[in-house]
């Protein structure tokens, strides 16, 4: 953390000063986690299974249809029969089937919880790739421009030490050289400041203005072992991975369940009507009644031709696999913070160590330049110093954009790179609002159906 902050410290005193209308680190990743169309996309995936937790709790209610119908018959004479009825019937028992079929459903709404949390993590690493990103940019065009007004200095020395013949043409010419490759330096500099600023409005969705050196980022683990434990406990991939196994499991016993039998009731009325035809005798005849059943049933298998058996053995082999899958998840993520942890801890060194040379490079920079007055050194011996100066001025604006980006890749790594852990200030999305007004299947026309409403009214549908 010191390091961090101790960068930190050395980047402020490199990059130039900043209005006060500037735009943090932490407005870089709110406007990220506001315009996100990934974001957007598993929030609606979320939302479709949810619905899936609400159907299957209405497979257990009863389910009321109707019928109506109107028939015409004309051989020899008119008639028009019409007949109106309702069918209702529920499930009594169905060995377990409804329960677990639900069970199954909420624990996959909790699988795209812990994706949701993933994608996050993905936008919010993104953001923080994209801010550092145009920031070093942003320097290297300001170090190319710095180093055009040396070498500029420069050619205009070596033109007046020619006039008065203390050096030749050839250094005069070396200076005029070193400036054209400076020049197309800048050029190439500004490309990639263009092509940093569309890369940071894809994520956040707007162009930066003014953005500002971050802070030393949180780190909550100091060493390797600390932070595999808590990748281990806190990491959504993981997390998804066990609720794959409970889901897996879920699934072998729905499988089993199907074994058993299924009581159900049902009850129909129905209304027939005919109108008034004409009989032999002259009379009116007509027709119409009311007729009622009610009935339950029990149905079950007794032959499947080993459908019913191998539906099993594969929910069982699809339970092998989730949880293998889990260990293998476990894995890889203790392997991300292991790779994430060496990066920070080298980032850092690069930064020292780059620092360092800086100051012997100005040093030298210094000397051989009041040396080359002296006719001590050469034109290109200054434009060498300078050069190998601004290569190092080069090198730690890199190291250190790659210093703050890999504290945050270990901050993702454990599973923490969200929007609660970096507290910043804003109001998140609430997975559970919309799954509270679906749960428990209401109807439109019901209090809880007007809830509803309400939430899909704030998402903006």
């Amino acid at each position: 953390m010191r390091l961090l902050i101790r960068a930190a410290a050395v980047a402020a005193l490199i990059l130039p000063a900043v209005p006060a209308s500037a735009q943090s680190l932490t407005d870089t990743l709110i406007f990220a986690y506001r315009n996100s169309g990934l974001l957007d996309q598993n929030r609606a995936l979320l939302r479709a299974a949810d619905e899936d937790v609400a159907q299957a709790v209405a497979a257990l209610g009863p389910v009321l249809n109707y019928t109506a119908s109107l028939d015409y018959r004309s051989p020899s004479q008119t008639e028009v029969t019409a007949t109106f009825g309702l069918a209702a019937q529920i499930t009594l028992w169905d060995g377990g089937q409804s329960e677990l079929a639900i069970d199954a459903a909420k624990e996959a709404v909790l699988v795209l919880r812990e994706q949701l949390v993933g994608a996050e993590q993905e936008v919010l690493l993104a953001a923080v790739d994209a801010h550092m990103n145009v920031l070093s940019a942003r320097e290297f065009v300001a170090l190319r421009e710095a180093n055009v007004r040396v070498v500029t200095r420069e050619l205009r020395a070596a033109e007046d030490r020619f006039e008065v013949g203390e050096i030749t043409r050839t250094d005069v010419s070396v200076a005029e050289a070193r400036l054209a490759l400076t020049r197309s330096q800048i050029t190439a500099a500004q490309g990639t400041l263009a092509a940093a600023r569309e890369g940071y409005r894809a994520v956040t969705g707007q162009y930066p203005t003014n953005l500002t050196q971050p802070p030393a980022p949180p780190v909550p683990s100091t060493t390797l072992d600390g932070a595999r434990g808590v990748a281990v406990i806190s990491h959504p991939a993981i997390r998804e991975a066990q609720r794959n196994v409970t889901l897996a499991e879920l699934n072998v016993e729905r499988a089993r369940a199907t074994r058993r039998p299924t009581l159900s009731a049902s009850g129909v009325v129905s209304y027939t009507e005919s109108p008034d035809i004409p009989g032999p005798f002259g009379q009116s005849i007509g027709t119409g009644g009311t007729s009622r059943s009610l009935g339950v049933e029990l149905s079950g298998p007794l032959y499947s031709s080993g459908r019913i058996d191998s539906r099993e053995r594969q929910s069982v082999a699809r339970s092998e696999a989730a949880r293998a899958g889990l260990l293998t998840t476990v894995r890889q993520i203790e392997q991300q913070v292991g790779i994430a942890f060496a990066n920070l801890a080298t980032t850092r060194a690069i930064v020292e160590s780059g620092q360092r040379q800086v100051r012997a490079q100005e040093q030298a920079f210094e000397g051989i330049r009041e040396e080359a007055t002296l006719g001590a050194r050469t034109t290109l011996d200054v434009l060498n110093a300078e050069q190998e100066l601004l290569n190092a001025r080069v090198d730690v604006v890199d190291a250190l954009a790659q210093q703050y980006i890999a504290a945050y890749q270990l901050l993702s790594a454990q599973g923490l790179l969200t929007v609660d852990y970096l507290n910043l200030g804003i109001v998140t999305y609430d997975p559970s609002a919309y799954y509270r007004s679906v749960s428990d299947a209401p109807v439109t026309s019901s209090e809880q159906g007007a809830a509803l409403d309400r939430v899909l009214e704030a998402l903006g549908r």
